[in-house]
Parts: structure tokens; C-alpha cells; sequence
């Protein structure tokens, strides 16, 4: 059953997504005519191979392998701390992962900062409590992932395909969320 989430309407930034920052070297967004969001990025989710990255793990530095993940549904979230949206999406994720774990959802914050030291202050100031991953020199963000703006999210299947992708955040997105979340949970992990 799907339970309403509480929102502010005040904290909620109706900024939609960060183009790029003077210190990110992810490429600008080359279309904002559409309102800023899009619900898919460069046909991704379109290509029927599962997907497969290595990171680390914050704050410790430990190695994290998408593979692990398979049979589970993961919500992937690249964000940066530099991104005002981002400090309304992430704890939204949170509330994902607490109300879908159960059923197999993993929910991921791939950071895409040089400097690491910019996250913890991040972290708790927009109070995330999912698990953050580090991406180095944004490598899998850039050149796997082709992120355009921030954040982007991907939900990927329990065979590790993505399926959908969002750019940018706004309120009416974690309705949408929920009912992909629930469609792909309800698929067969095989």
C-alpha cells in the first residue's frame, strides 16, 4: 500500500535540478526548455544489459559492486552537495528505503564531489540516512551513466537494466517513483 509523504511545501526547492557547478566538471544541460525535467536520459533504460560500476563506499572508504545488488531493486541518485535539489530529493529517498526495503529495495547516493570533505556537512544538514557512494572524478557518472543534471536518479531492476531515469527533482516525482518502485518489486528476480 502506498502511504503519502509528508512533504513542506516551503523546504521543498521547486528548483528542479542543478545544471553544473564552476567546480564540477559534469557537462551543462543542453535542454531546459522543457520545464528542466526530463523522465529519461540518453535511452539508458533502453538497452536490456544490466548495468555494472565499482565505487567506494563513504566514509569508509570500502569497495561497493552494483552486482551485489542483483535480485534487489535499486534507486541510484547521483547528486553532488553543491545542488540545492538534491537537499530535498535525498531524505525523500531515505523515506523510500524505509517503506520499500523490506520488499527489496536498496536505495544509493552516488556523489560526484572532488573534495569529500564538502559531504559530511551536507549530510547532516539535509539529514540523509541513506548510504553514500563515492564516484571519483564522476568516471561512472560521466562516462557510464551520461548524467546531465543534478540530481539524476535511476531505478534499475533486479537484473541490474535500468528502467527509468529522472533528472532533476520536484514533488511530483516521488508519486511516480513509488509506482515504479512497486511495478519493478513486483517482477520476478529471474
Amino acid at each position: 500500500m502506498r502511504r503519502p509523504f509528508l512533504l513542506s511545501l516551503g523546504a521543498l526547492s521547486l528548483a528542479l535540478g542543478c545544471a553544473s557547478s564552476p567546480s564540477s566538471s559534469l557537462p551543462p544541460l543542453t535542454d531546459r526548455t522543457g520545464g528542466g525535467t526530463r523522465s529519461s536520459s540518453a535511452g539508458l533504460e533502453s538497452s536490456g544489459q544490466p548495468l555494472a560500476f565499482q565505487v567506494k563506499r563513504y566514509p569508509d572508504n570500502s569497495p561497493y559492486d552494483l552486482k551485489s545488488d542483483r535480485g534487489q531493486v535499486v534507486l541510484l541518485d547521483v547528486w553532488a552537495t553543491w545542488c540545492e535539489p538534491c537537499k530535498d530529493a535525498l531524505p525523500m529517498y531515505g523515506q523510500l528505503q524505509k517503506e520499500y526495503g523490506a520488499k527489496g529495495l536498496k536505495v544509493y547516493a552516488l556523489n560526484v564531489d572532488e573534495d569529500v570533505r564538502a559531504i559530511p556537512p551536507f549530510l547532516e544538514e539535509a539529514k540523509v540516512e541513506v548510504p553514500v557512494l563515492l564516484d571519483a572524478n564522476a568516471l561512472v557518472s560521466e562516462r557510464l551513466l551520461k548524467v546531465r543534471l543534478m540530481p539524476t536518479t535511476f531505478l534499475i531492476d533486479r537484473k541490474g537494466v535500468i528502467r527509468h531515469v529522472h533528472e532533476g527533482f520536484a514533488e511530483e516525482f516521488l508519486q511516480q517513483f513509488q509506482t515504479e518502485i512497486e511495478q519493478l518489486l513486483a517482477e520476478p528476480a529471474s
